[in-house]
Order: C-alpha cells, then structure tokens, then sequence
C-alpha cells in the first residue's frame, strides 16, 4: 500500500521494470486487499493525553452500533448508540386534506404573495406533527481502575488500518493496554484490556442510559442485562407519536485469567492480567412500520453467537471483513515532516505548515467513517453518522435531504465502498412507499415525494416551517445514488429490480407536479411551491429544483432505454424535460437562483442550492462554458468560508471548476480546529478527533471531504460525443501535491484507477474493468481511447501510452 513519496516512487519505477521484463507484479486479491504491506503509522488518530470532551473521544462502529471512546486511565467510558433507537413510533405525516389547498398556494405564488402563501401553507400543508423525531443516545458503559489516577507515558489511538482503538499507559511500572473494536460478523463491540504483571489487573464496569424505566439485573455470573425504553421527550407529549421503543444491551465477561463477580448490577474484575468483555444491543424495532420485537432476546441471541470465541478469532474476524472494504484504496499525497506529533497539535501546525499526510489521513478517515456507520442490512449514516450522545441532538440527528444525506454518500461508490451505500437504497425503498401515500394527500399525484427531512419512521412530509420546509426534490435527489450505483457497477439486475422502479414513480410524480409559469411567453414548465434551501422563502421556480429534476427525468429515460421498457414514459419525460425552465445567467454574470435576476452579489451564505447543476449534478461542465463561467462566478460571491459541509462541498465545486489550488484552499480552512462546539456556526473546522464542526458536530463535512479530493484526483461525470465515458485524471491537482500516488479509486462505467505523478505530471497509470468495456483515459491534453475485457487491466505511461 503507497503511504510515503518514496513507496510512491518505487511502484512506478518497478512497474516500468516489469514492463521491460513482461512481468506482472502481484495484483490485488479477489477481496479488493493491496498485497502490499500498509504503513500503520501513517493511519493513525493518535493523543497523548485522555479525553475530556465527547468531540475528543474516538469513535468506533459497525453500522449498527457505535461507541465514542473516551480512553482515560482511572476511568474509561464507551458512551454507544444504536441505529434504531429513536423517539417515537411507526407513523403517518401526512395532512389529510393539503391537496385542496395546493392551487391556492399557487396562484398566491403567483400573485406575487409570499407570506399569505406562507400562512396558507403553514394551517394547511404541513407535516403533522410538525416535526420529526430523533436519533437517540443508548448508554455508557464505564470501567473504573482504583488507583490510576497518577499515570505515566498515556499514549491513546484510532488505527484506521484495523478500526482498534488503543489506550496504553503505565501505573506503578505497570503497562497496561486497552484495545477495543466493534465487529460488524459479530455484530458486538469488543473490550480487551491487560497488563504485564500477574493479577495485576482489577476494574468495575457498569452500564448506564439517560433513558427511561433503566434496569440493571445478573444473566449468569459474568453477565449483566441492561433494559429499558426511550424517554418521552415534550416533542411527544404534545404531538400525537407516542415514544415506545424498548431496548436491551449485555455486558459479558467473555474470557478472564482472574476473578469475576458481580454486584447491583456491576461486574467486577479481580486479580487479572487480561480480560476480554462483549457487550451487545438491541431494540424492539422491526422496520418503519413495526417495533414489536423482543430487544432482549435479540441481544442475548448476539451474544450467545460469540461465547465460544477467543479475543483473538473475534479480532481476526473483525480484520477480515473490515480489511476487504478499507484496504481497497490507497492515498499518497506526500511525505510530512509532523507525521510523529499527535494528531491536535498536527492539526494546529497545519495551519502554518504543509502537511499532506495529514490531508491523506482525513481522507481515509471519511472512508473509515462511512465504513463504520453505514453497513449492509443497518440504518442509513444520519446527520452525525451513528454517534450521539444527546436526548435533543442538534436538528434531531436525523436525515436532511437538501444536502446532508446525499452528501454522506458522495464517496460511496469514488473510493471503493459501493456496500457501503445498500443502507440508503433500503431507505429510499421505504421512503417510496410513505412518499406514495405524501405525493396522493398533499398533491394528488402519482408517484412518491420526499421533502427536505426525513427519520426512522420515513417521514416524507414537508415539516418545521413552510417558507423551507416545502421542497419536494428530495426524493428526487435521492435517486441519483441509485442511478451512480448503476453507473459505476453495469449491474443490469440492480438497475431492473431495485433502482428503475423507484426512478420511475419519482418522474411520474414530477411529470404530474410541473406547472406552466403564466408570467412568462415561452412556455415553460416550473417547480413549485418549493425554496432554494436555506434561503427561506416560498417560491415558484427554484434553480435547484429544476436541475435535479431534469437530471432525474434524464437519467430514468436513458435506464429505461438500457431495459427496453416504458417506451411511452420516456416519450412524455422527453417532452416535459425539454420544457423545464433552464439554467439562466443574471446581471452580474452569475448562475441565477431563482427565475427571477435578484441575486445578491454580498450574499456569502452556506448553501449554495443554484450550483447543483455543477456538483454533485453533471450539467454544468467545461463542455457548456458560459455556465461554467456562471458558476464560477456565483461561487467567488459566496466565498470560501462557511459551516464545515460547507466547506467540504465547496471543495468539489472547485474541483469540478478545475482549480486545484482553490480547492485545496478551502481543505486547508476546514481541516483547523473549532474554537468552541456551540459557537462561530459560520467558521466551520474540526474538533480534536478530526470530527467536521458544522459546528456543532456533522459527519458530512468528513464525507464531503473525502469526496472532494478524490474529485480532486479524478473525474469521470462527462461522455463524449458517442458515448464513451471521459475518465480524467488529475484535473485539479494543487500545486500542494506535486508529488503522489493512489490506488482502487473508482470511475463510471466499471473502471478502477491507480497513478502516481511526479512534479505535477503523470508517470504511471493502470485502468481495470470489472465488466468489460471501453472508455477514453485523459489527463490534461493527453488522451487515449482503453478497451478492456472483463477483469482486464492495462498500464499506461506518463503520455498514456499503453505498455
């Protein structure tokens, strides 16, 4: 694996060398895993002191549960989560009734009527209740060791190579060790800890949750059950979902060479030099519709699974399965001379210092998460992916679609980890259905919908406020994950069975919800009523709308001609799509976001809605250059700075934009330490444990970022004129990264991509396909038509020449 300029080097020199010689150096294995030995060292979050704050600890996590380690030394505390604890219950949203108001909220759109179309729609449209419900905080579990309060050499780390999460220290010439992971085979979070001297090891461990009618009893003589049910919040009480979930966790001592006891509900570890604890959990969830499991027998059955195992099979399972998803991607940007300093004070050097490594690092520490929080057959990565540790978390953890969720999700199928993405499908599925239901009663449309939020119970209504609440793309947007999963893997089977249907009642609902715009002569057809996200304000005709909707309506035509199906839909959608009002340029040569020219050159907000078209949507590219010039400009209006996604979605705007350098100036200015989690909402950055800071925490802007430098390294979003797909290597390559290497990133098409550069220019590049295919491999001017047969590579040299 290319973790230094010097490994980076070596490779392009030795595949020359085997070029010369027509040998074949070892390829990766059929699980995706580089033969070459990764340095550890270079992958790795690590302090030298424990943490105090909840943004310090580290977090682990096997898509189902997580745990925020907090790694001290008299006490250490795992504060864990599990993706289905929410408040609330299986529910409808919808409004009986809002489609009678829907022509009224229109024509006083129309009329030029905002706020009497706001009240409107406020009595009559919105979501009931009016809000959603929340991701919820499960527990803690807390070991106590008497007497380590004076410590010595405390070393605490995050290994993103192995997801093990170490805290090592010394008390009284004793060294002890902590290490502690959560398996996704076993689906359990695993706590080994030891020391070097005989019996030297004693701690308590208790369990604990913030909610409500907690209990604490013995299952057997090393086991402690926890249960329990979500705390009515006042959101319930004066809404009409009652909170009824029920969970359950177990606390084993799996394996000890000491004593064990246990005591009101606490075990106890005596005379000991390791011990290996498990702790399992569970909720009564079912699916959206259904919570009437048993948590506790779903969690003793987790645990029951995992009894007969060792630590040491339950961490070579745990290496296997995660291995084969991390390992498939490598990152090289440069050597770095703060490697050895510990990670805050890298982070508060890099703000005056180059550090490559450390960017390299924060791009596999988006991958780390995304792996961590989003496994197949768990819940979709939330607004703080799986970690929460608060009763009202900010905007309730839950799914924003205007953004936040698709952004989570950008890097899914880029850097190799298409797996990963199966929780949002499943959701979207779901959300399909109680869309139908949201499209029939608030439009009287055909179809599904999806507004800007959703949650456990797949809430599609608009909810909060109507002046931004009522933005029906959501759904829409959504879809594109669907499409790209086809994109980049030509499964045919996926594209019928799953991702088609979905695509096609998303367009039947928008063919049916377009209207004409009767302030204009040319016939277009308008979105609305809708907003330009965080913008506020009720309104006919948002950019953004239209450019996903087109989109949607473009990328549904071309699956069905791939299926043969639906040659009478294609033809409508054909014919809407060619209506929609288009993409306008204003007075100050901007992207408009609205139909109307009022865009405010001064305006630095966060969201950029009106550059969707840009990214993640693909028709605003060089091959258009007066909109790519419009974008270019509204995006020097907003500026560089903002909230951390932000931040991190600019990233991939500049990239798209070709500009390297700024690209890379607006990663410099995320990856910096927050001053404070509750303040400067405008400043973005990252916490100690390299956390996006909206603030407060959002795992987006880790995703985000990770996406956007992989933008940075390679493109793959235009075609040629018959077809082929464009695969762009180093577009926007800063000036910081003069030198470097990666391996396993993604293209359309089914193609997978490895180079390294040199002094800014191509040595070495190698193109594979999974299913077969051609496509034209391009960096800067140079460009080569690559055919390839299924499972075929081919290397080419710094002027793509085929070797």
């Amino acid at each position: 694996m290319i973790k230094s300029f010097l490994e980076s080097y070596f490779l392009a020199a030795l595949l020359t060398l085997c070029v010369a010689f027509s040998w074949v150096p070892p390829a990766k294995s059929a699980e995706g895993i580089s033969t070459i030995t990764s340095n550890e060292s270079r992958l790795e979050l690590w302090y030298s002191a424990p943490a105090k704050q909840w943004t310090e600890a580290l977090p682990l996590g096997n898509g189902r549960m997580g745990a925020m380690v907090f790694g001290g030394t008299a006490q250490a505390r795992y504060q864990f989560n599990e993706d289905t604890l929410w408040t609330g219950g299986p529910h409808s949203y919808a409004h009986p009734g809002a489609a009678e108001y829907l022509p009224r909220i229109r024509s006083l759109l129309f009329e030029g009527k905002q706020r009497e179309a706001e009240r409107l729609a406020t009595d009559h449209f919105m979501s009931v209740p009016m809000r959603q419900m929340a991701y919820q905080p499960f527990g803690d579990l807390v070991l106590e060791f008497t007497g380590h309060d004076a410590f010595e050499d405390c070393r605490r780390s995050l290994n993103l190579d192995t997801a093990i999460a170490s805290t090592k220290y010394r008390v009284n010439g004793i060294q002890y060790k902590r290490e502690s992971f959560a398996s996704y085979p076993d689906r359990a979070i695993v706590i080994h800890v030891n020391c070097d001297s005989p019996q030297g090891l004693a701690f308590t461990a208790r369990m604990s949750s913030p909610q409500t009618d907690v209990s604490l009893a013995p299952a057997g003589d090393r086991t402690v059950v926890m249960t329990g049910r979500v705390r009515d919040t006042e959101l319930n009480r004066v809404g009409t979902i009652a909170s009824r979930m029920r969970f359950a966790s177990h606390l084993q001592v799996l394996h000890t060479d000491g004593n064990t006891s246990i005591s009101d509900g606490v075990l106890r570890v005596t005379d000991a030099s390791s011990a290996t604890m498990v702790l399992t959990g569970a909720t009564s969830f079912v699916d959206f519709q259904d919570i009437s499991a048993d948590p506790v027998s779903r969690s003793q059955q987790d645990l029951e699974q995992i009894h007969h195992k060792s630590y040491e099979e339950l961490r070579a399972d745990h290496l296997d399965d995660y291995q084969r998803l991390f390992r498939r991607v490598t990152l090289d940007l440069g050597p770095s001379p703060n490697v050895d300093l510990p990670t805050d004070q890298r982070v508060l050097r890099y703000a005056e210092h180059p550090d490559p490594e450390l960017e390299s690092l924060f791009f596999q520490y988006g991958r780390y998460l995304m792996i961590a929080s989003s496994r197949p057959g768990c819940q979709p990565a939330n607004l703080q992916g799986l970690w929460n540790d608060q009763l009202s978390p900010p905007w309730d953890s839950k799914y924003t679609v205007n953004i936040n969720t698709e952004m989570n999700y950008w890097l899914s199928e880029t850097c190799n980890l298409p797996e990963c993405s199966e929780p949002l499908f499943q959701a979207i599925s779901e959300l399909s259905q109680s869309g139908g239901e949201t499209a029939r009663v608030h439009y009287d449309a055909p179809g599904w919908v999806l507004h800007h939020n959703f949650d456990l119970w797949r809430g599609t209504a608009p909810i909060n406020a109507a002046n931004h609440g009522i933005w029906p793309t959501g759904g829409a947007w959504l879809c594109q994950h669907l499409w790209w999963h086809y994109l980049y893997s030509g499964d045919e089977e996926f594209l019928r069975k799953k991702a088609y249907p979905i695509m096609e009642s998303a367009s039947e609902f928008f063919a049916d919800y377009l209207v004409e715009d009767p302030r204009e002569n040319q016939n277009w057809l308008i979105s609305g009523p809708s907003n330009s996200p965080e913008q506020g304000g009720l309104v006919m005709g948002p950019t953004m709308d239209h450019q996903i909707i087109r989109e949607l309506f473009a990328s549904t035509i071309e699956a069905a001609e791939i299926l043969e199906v639906d040659e009478n839909l294609r033809m409508e959608l054909s014919s809407r799509v060619a209506r929609i009002a288009p993409n306008q340029i204003g007075q100050h040569g901007q992207l408009q976001e609205w139909l109307e020219d009022i865009d405010d050159p001064s305006n630095d907000h966060r969201h950029v809605s009106h550059l969707w078209g840009l990214f993640p949507g693909e028709e605003i590219t060089p091959d258009t250059p007066k909109l790519f010039g419009a974008a270019e400009k509204s995006l020097n209006f907003r500026g560089d700075e903002g909230t951390g996604w932000s931040r991190a979605w600019k990233i991939n705007f500049w990239a798209r934009l070709r500009d390297g350098d700024r690209a890379h100036r607006v990663l410099h200015g995320l990856l910096r330490l927050t001053d404070s989690p509750l303040t400067d909402y405008k400043g973005g950055g990252v916490y100690s444990n390299l956390f996006d800071a909206h603030p407060p925490f959002q795992i987006d802007g880790n995703f985000g970022a990770t996406n956007g430098i992989c933008q940075m390294l390679l493109q793959s979003h235009r075609r040629t004129g018959d077809g082929l797909w464009l695969v762009e290597v180093l577009p926007a390559l800063p000036s910081a990264w003069p030198t470097g290497a990666f391996t396993g990133l993604r293209a359309r098409g089914g193609f997978e991509v490895d180079i390294a550069w040199k002094d800014g220019k191509l040595e070495t590049a190698s193109i594979s396909s999974s299913k077969g295919g051609s496509c034209i491999l391009s960096c800067g001017s140079q460009q080569t038509t690559v055919s390839l047969a299924p499972g075929e590579t081919k290397t080419l040299d710094g002027a793509l020449i085929i070797q």
